[in-house]
């Protein structure tokens, strides 16, 4: 909607479908950097398991966003991992992380990094590589094993 309320090619439930890659450099979405702001000033790249937000602010200022920036803070209407969103957007997953950082300092996206002791865990990364192998390729192929 042009309203902002809902992204851009969801269906009624919100959810919108994985369509063809963007033909879009990576570089070129994140004007050649390879940290966000936050990042910077860490020297660490947030978890791929890092959980984002949208904030109220952030719903606000979706007619004034970049696309790439507009659609990952209205895919965070409800909790999203950086992965998810990656997966979702079809848009690299650095990009993703140099974006994030750049609206969470804009204070257009809540970030909540998960406990570090819970993520070295064997089977949280079994469910995860599980998950990863459920999507399915560009051509609609799912990877059935190891």
């Amino acid at each position: 909607m042009a309203d902002g309320r809902t992204p851009r090619g969801a269906g009624e439930d919100g959810v919108t479908p994985v369509g063809p890659a963007s033909a879009v450099r990576p570089f070129l979405v994140t004007a050649g950097r390879v940290a966000g702001a936050g990042e910077a000033a860490t020297g660490r790249p947030m978890p791929v398991e890092t959980q984002l937000v949208a904030t109220a602010a952030g719903l606000e200022a979706l007619d004034r966003l970049s696309f790439e920036q507009h659609d990952i803070v209205a895919a965070c209407r409800q909790p999203q991992s950086i992965a998810e969103i990656a997966a979702r957007l079809r848009l690299h997953l650095n990009v993703v992380r140099v974006l994030a950082e750049d609206l969470r300092a804009a204070g257009q996206l809540s970030v909540h990094v998960p406990d570090s002791g819970v993520t070295h865990d064997a089977s949280v990364l079994r469910r995860v590589i599980d998950g990863l192998r459920a999507i399915p390729d560009s051509r609609g192929v799912l990877r059935d094993s190891d």
